[in-house]
């Protein structure tokens, strides 16, 4: 096939490798403590013996801290967020499933039996265009260093990725929830705690709801779990005949107003899904997406045999997503007692974009909930860490949606503890509207 790029996967690669220069010490402490580092070189039999696994991570950690040291007061400044992280400490790699290869980035190591965070995007992003800003959040860094971040690409989305060969069948959204536990196993994950957007919360829905043991608590953000019928799947299809990919996908991702207005970060997307986003695996995803099926989940009690999630659940929409019909009826379905529904003021189709400092707030909040992360630097207050007895908690909804005939004690919430941390965050009843 004419101007076809063959299908390349590597093992794995430093995501910098221009500031690596070979493996790094901070990589083979990581080794050492059981970490996901590459394989060092053989060690010299006249070397001496490798000191504990402790004393030698420690000894590492030092060094680390030195060289850093060293770099911050050499008068050269880091130009990006990412740059203030050990050098290599994000490492790529792709993984077989048993539906195909999976694109996968991660930072850390698992950390005792606390949960990897895992990320998936939406349809017309990856983890890059999709979490950047919210991970690059310095509240947000704040928080992950307790965990291993793990970003999972769907197949052929990443940036640089090769195009999927004529005739490729891509992975069903059940498939593709049928992949993560493969990612799971390989990095030797207890559990997960998942942050989806859009096609990215409906594949994390999915399989919370298949291997609902390997979940601990899901963050979707525009969610709709219903499939599509024919006259939605007949309207996406002429849109496709009549419209260039990125402007299809465009109105998924952002509100009617963002796109009227032809907002700045709208048209930073529209440029980077063309120009980033292999236009031709694109499609195919965007397909498989608008070809799902109902999620089959239902409050208990509402249908016999009802099927729900059973894990702690923070659902997230902005006030004017196009997704938020999608997401007040996943509300319904759902556990009424350990579900968040968090609507978003002001933040348009993308809060993690427009207002990723809230949802760090939030995330934080509902980490505590769980019982992670028993106190937080809080960057408002100059006392240093703040105990989260002293900190708001999110109100966790007790009703089905908006609209549910069940909802009569939806007032029972718990109330925030502490006024500064309760900034832009009312009063909870049916939904918490966080005005920005």
């Amino acid at each position: 096939m004419a101007g076809m790029k063959e299908q390349q996967f590597t093992e794995e690669k430093p995501l910098l490798p221009e500031q690596r220069g070979g493996d790094s010490d901070m990589d083979k402490g990581e080794e050492a403590s059981g970490g996901l580092a590459c394989p060092a070189s053989p060690v010299p039999l006249n070397q001496p013996p490798t000191p504990s696994r402790s004393t030698h991570r420690w000894h590492v950690i030092a060094r680390h801290w030195l060289r850093q040291t060293r770099r911050r007061t050499s008068g050269v400044l880091p130009e990006s967020c990412e740059q203030l992280m050990p050098a290599g400490d994000w490492k790529e790699h792709d993984v077989e499933t048993p539906y195909g290869m999976l694109h996968v980035v991660i930072r850390g190591a698992p950390k005792g039996n606390k949960p990897a965070i895992l990320t998936y995007h939406d349809v017309g992003l990856n983890h890059k265009l999709c979490f950047n800003s919210f991970f690059n959040n310095e509240d947000m860094q704040e928080i992950t260093k307790h965990f291993v971040v793990c970003h999972v690409d769907a197949p052929g989305q990443q940036i640089g990725a090769s195009q999927m060969p004529q005739g490729y069948q891509y992975p069903t959204m059940d498939q593709l929830a049928g992949m993560l536990p493969t990612v799971v196993q390989h990095f030797g994950f207890k559990s997960i705690v998942g942050i989806g957007v859009g096609a990215g919360a409906y594949i994390l829905a999915k399989f919370a709801l298949i291997f609902p043991d390997m979940v601990e608590g899901l963050v979707l953000l525009n969610i709709d779990p219903n499939g599509k019928g024919w006259i939605d799947w007949a309207a996406t299809k002429l849109s496709g005949l009549t419209s260039a990919l990125p402007d299809t996908v465009l109105p998924h991702l952002f509100s009617q107003e963002e796109l009227m207005n032809n907002t700045e970060l709208v048209q930073s997307y529209r440029q980077q899904i063309n120009n980033t986003v292999n236009q031709f695996n694109l499609q195919l995803f965007w397909n498989m997406y608008n070809s799902r099926r109902d999620l089959e989940m239902n409050r208990s009690g509402t249908v016999i045999n009802a099927k729900t999630l059973k894990c702690p659940v923070m659902l997230v929409v902005g006030d004017n997503a196009p997704a938020e019909e999608g997401v007040v009826e996943c509300n319904s379905k759902l556990d009424p007692t350990n579900t968040t529904f968090l609507k978003m003021a002001d933040s348009g189709g993308l809060p993690q974009l427009t207002q990723p400092g809230k949802l760090t707030e939030a995330f934080k909040y509902f980490l505590q909930g769980m019982g992670y992360i028993a106190y937080v630097k809080d960057r408002r207050l100059s006392g240093g860490p703040v105990p989260s007895a002293s900190m708001t908690r999110l109100a966790r909804s007790r009703t089905a949606s908006l609209n549910s005939a069940s909802s009569i004690d939806g007032s029972r919430s718990r109330a925030c503890t502490h006024s500064d941390s309760s900034e832009g965050v009312g009063t909870v009843t049916h939904t918490m509207e966080v005005s920005c």
